[in-house]
């Protein structure tokens, strides 16, 4: 029996920085991910361990399973970009980091931020007509990158699902798994 692509997990990249990443907003996903079948794997700019918060205090670390030099957007039907502020602040001043977030939203396979993750996707310049939602603060960088930003749980623009913040987090995850099964969404909502 020959091995095709179907005989291999189905993968879903968990891309973060060094540090400063909201624990439930990369465990959440991950997990849910996990139970549905799907292999998450965490992708960062360097090697070696990455390290969650609970919001400002330090929590859990994780290992890097490949470097975003490592990492072939073919070998993924997936991206999930989790938040907190320093991690998307990192993310978006690594060249190779944007790029890979560049390249995911414009394969048309889902890419799912969180909070502050969009940050990530401003620096991408991937926005322009595009609906989403993040944590408030980032509003203004959001219309200044040519997106439109609306105060939802979650919102769902072809194959860009984003929401606001850890509560929103089930409904994120939903949209997310939704995705995986079906293919991105077309709606807004």
């Amino acid at each position: 029996m020959s091995h095709t692509q179907s005989d291999s997990p189905r993968k879903v990249a968990f891309l973060v920085a060094a540090e400063g990443i909201e624990r439930v907003e990369l465990t959440e996903p991950w997990d849910a991910v996990k139970d549905a079948g799907f292999e998450p794997v965490l992708v960062s700019p360097e090697a070696g361990e990455v390290q969650t918060y609970n919001h400002l205090d330090k929590a859990d670390t994780q290992k890097v399973d490949q470097t975003v030099a490592e990492a072939d957007l073919d070998s993924f039907d997936a991206l999930v970009l989790p938040g907190g502020v320093a991690n998307p602040d990192a993310l978006r001043m690594d060249e190779k980091a944007v790029g890979f977030a560049r390249d995911f939203v414009a394969s048309g396979k889902p890419v799912a931020a969180i909070c502050h993750a969009s940050w990530t996707l401003v620096e991408a310049g991937v926005l322009e007509g595009r609906t989403l939602t993040s944590w408030p603060s980032l509003q203004t960088d959001i219309r200044n990158a040519g997106g439109t930003w609306t105060d939802e749980r979650v919102v769902v623009d072809g194959n860009l699902i984003t929401s606001r913040n850890p509560d929103d987090l089930p409904a994120f995850v939903s949209a997310l798994l939704e995705s995986l099964q079906h293919g991105a969404a077309t709606n807004v909502g």
